[in-house]
C-alpha cells in the first residue's frame, strides 16, 4: 500500500495533482493494489473530488 504522504515524502519532483497522479498511475501499472489517501493533496490543481478521483483510476476509469 502506497500513501499520498509518503509518495510527497520520497518524490519531490511532484509538483501538481496531475504529476501526482501520473506517478500513481506508474505504480498501479507496477503492480500497486492499495492507494491510503491520507491526507488532500496540496496542489493547486487538486480538485474537490479528488477522493473519488484517485479511487477511479485504480478502477481504471481514468
Amino acid at each position: 500500500m502506497i500513501s499520498i504522504s509518503e509518495i510527497l515524502i520520497s518524490q519531490h519532483e511532484i509538483q501538481s495533482y496531475n504529476d501526482l497522479k501520473k506517478f500513481i498511475k506508474i505504480k498501479i501499472e507496477d503492480g500497486e493494489m492499495f492507494l491510503s489517501i491520507d491526507l488532500k493533496p496540496p496542489f493547486d490543481d487538486t480538485p474537490d473530488n479528488y477522493e473519488q478521483d484517485l479511487e477511479n483510476l485504480f478502477i481504471g476509469k481514468y
